[in-house]
């Protein structure tokens, strides 16, 4: 269940980075009180993902997962630029999660 807490916390770092960008740096009313919910529900997330995880884990595999979905939407719908040496690091950040998972003793 830890593991779940972390995705569905890295999934809403992504979420609440993107709409730091919506609400133009916390200017616009509505989407800033949306990107403040999604920060509370993505550090409420991982504090129960490191009950039961070690805090370098945890926090490692959040941020990436942070890093990578937010620059892969953010290439996909808002029109960052796409090179093939940004889609390889971001392949790299993607693969080092994956170990960090494979290779934890829970």
């Amino acid at each position: 269940m830890a593991w779940l807490y972390l995705i569905i916390a890295g999934l809403l770092e992504v979420s609440w980075a993107i709409g730091l960008k919506m609400s133009d740096g916390l200017s616009k009313l509505i989407p800033s009180v949306f990107t403040i919910i999604l920060m509370i529900g993505s550090f409420v997330m991982l504090s129960l993902a490191v009950k039961h995880l070690p805090i370098g884990l945890a926090y490692a595999v959040w941020t990436g997962i942070g890093a990578a979905g937010t620059a892969l939407v953010a290439m996909a719908f808002l029109g960052e630029s796409i090179s093939f040496y940004k889609v390889f690091f971001l392949c790299l950040i993607i693969i080092g999660i994956i170990g960090l998972k494979f290779t934890s003793v829970e």
